[in-house]
């Protein structure tokens, strides 16, 4: 038995974090002892928020929290992974058409680093029809988020489509 620290990383590119993200990363917390929240830089894709945006809200979304760390990368994965002595990468399924790009993306990432494992969680049911995008487009429009994001990111939602 070792009193090592189990870190898993809940890599993505959390623009916004969701309610949905929320939970798996409370979920993952009931398996490891700690969760990196790794903001992904993706310069292929055009992001809402900035990095650093995105990196303050889910800071104060877990408000401090300990357990919880939340840090940005580029590169690959299973590197930054490494560098972070984590032991697993947490993806969230929301449904079976996230399965085939998922499991090729762990069986890649099992080839080049056999030490950290790909665990997935089942997005839970209230969360199975949210995605970032769906909740980018909703608030464009003026629909009502609020219970979709966290607080911290709902007030910058705002910012970015004000209601007209």
């Amino acid at each position: 038995m070792t009193d090592k620290k189990k870190t898993a990383i809940y890599p993505g590119s959390f623009d916004p974090l969701t309610n949905g993200h929320i939970d798996i990363i409370e979920r993952a917390l009931d398996i490891f002892d700690e969760v990196i929240i790794a903001v992904l830089h993706n310069p292929s894709k055009k992001a809402l928020f900035a990095m650093d945006e995105r990196v303050k809200m889910i800071k104060q979304s877990f408000n401090g929290r300990k357990s919880v760390m939340v840090d940005s990368f580029g590169g690959l994965l299973v590197d930054y992974a490494k560098m972070k002595n984590a032991v697993a990468i947490i993806r969230g399924m929301r449904a079976l058409s996230d399965f085939e790009s998922e499991f090729q993306m762990a069986l890649m990432n099992r080839k080049l680093n056999k030490e950290v494992q790909s665990v997935f969680l089942m997005t839970g049911f209230r969360w199975i029809f949210t995605s970032s995008s769906i909740i980018k487009e909703a608030a464009q429009f003026g629909g009502d988020i609020s219970d979709m994001v966290p607080e911290a990111v709902h007030i910058k939602m705002m910012e970015k489509y004000p209601k007209k």
